[in-house]
């Protein structure tokens, strides 16, 4: 097994199948989101052509969401699965929530709970896609005076609870907008199915993958992912690398492997955060240089699927530095796909 070339390609960073970012969405079932400009170059890199203009289209339409799904983080779903997700995810996420309230010493009464969720709702019904600041003024008639960290907790309630969700792409500066005028509502899948679509969905996209990753990953308990894992039946198997049990499916691709690849990858992209154990495709000596242990992901560079440097994306020329020796292979192909990504 090469598990550096099955995860290039199950992760459509090289040989990508999709042609528009919605479908790539809905194929990872969840894409880290923190970076809010460089999350549309994580989905469209995975697209045959990159374009932000697809992405932008996509994203203000409603095919795809940001949101706090797992982990308490933000994360890109799809319209399509926004309502299974919730339901599957939202007990653990709004426990996270609460412990994180409770370390800081904020304590959200049920009453005040409901009447600032209303008018969260109302605001984004009114305006159709509100900022922050649209909901503290929104507030402030009202009456309601809450500090940045109190707020955060409305809304993030108010996404685990289906009322509000991402309205369009700004530049900068994220949006809302209520979620009845933003995605369909849907027939639900009962709790065992949904489990097992997230679970199919987790290994084809991310494989090889351990339980472990994908404990980590989905935030969900150990023994939900045994579940999960056990309801995909035959269609999943194990295979050893290295001493470590890892999962594949049934429909792995192991073809299209190209040499001399190099990537530029988003922070917080998929291709690291996915996996709870990164030494696969990072060095030990080197992974401060990818992210620190607070959770700030960096820029990095991966050649042949193997993380090696970092680089600058808000820069007009091409800047890489690269921490693993010297490296000879032109980057100017990968640049050039990333800006016309940017002006297309």
């Amino acid at each position: 097994m090469n598990p550096i070339a099955i995860r290039l390609l199950n992760q459509q960073l090289i040989c990508p199948q999709f042609n528009n970012p919605e479908d790539v969405v809905n194929y990872m079932c969840a894409m880290q989101a923190q970076e809010y400009r460089m999350m549309r170059w994580a989905v469209e890199m995975r697209t045959r052509k990159p374009s932000a203009k697809a992405f932008k289209e996509a994203f203000d339409s409603g095919k795809i969401i940001r949101m706090h799904l797992m982990r308490g983080t933000w994360q890109l779903i799809s319209a399509d699965d926004y309502w299974n997700l919730i339901e599957l995810c939202a007990p653990k996420s709004i426990a996270v929530i609460k412990g994180w309230m409770s370390s800081n010493k904020i304590s959200i009464p049920d009453d005040e709970l409901m009447r600032v969720r209303d008018i969260l709702a109302q605001t984004a019904a009114d305006k159709k896609s509100v900022t922050k600041e649209d909901f503290i003024d929104a507030l402030a008639k009202k009456d309601i005076r809450l500090d940045n960290h109190r707020l955060s907790y409305h809304i993030r309630m108010a996404e685990m609870s289906g009322t509000i969700c991402s309205g369009d792409l700004l530049p900068m500066k994220a949006t809302y907008a209520l979620t009845a005028d933003k995605v369909k509502q849907s027939a639900k899948l009962d709790r065992d199915n949904a489990l097992m679509l997230f679970t199919r969905k987790y290994f084809q996209s991310r494989q090889p993958a351990t339980l472990e990753d994908f404990a980590w990953w989905s935030g969900l308990s150990m023994s939900d992912c045994r579940k999960g894992i056990a309801l995909l039946g035959d269609s999943i198997h194990l295979e050893k690398y290295n001493g470590r049990d890892f999962y594949l499916t049934d429909d792995c691709k192991t073809r299209g492997f190209r040499k001399d690849k190099y990537l530029l990858l988003s922070p917080y992209d998929e291709y690291l955060i996915s996996y709870k154990s990164r030494d696969i495709v990072l060095s030990e000596e080197y992974k401060h240089k990818a992210h620190n242990n607070n959770g700030i992901f960096q820029p990095i560079v991966a050649k042949d699927g193997r993380i090696c440097g970092n680089w600058s994306p808000f820069k007009k020329e091409c800047q890489v530095e690269f921490f693993d020796g010297e490296h000879d292979t032109d980057m100017q192909e990968e640049w050039a796909r990333y800006m016309k990504f940017k002006t297309k």
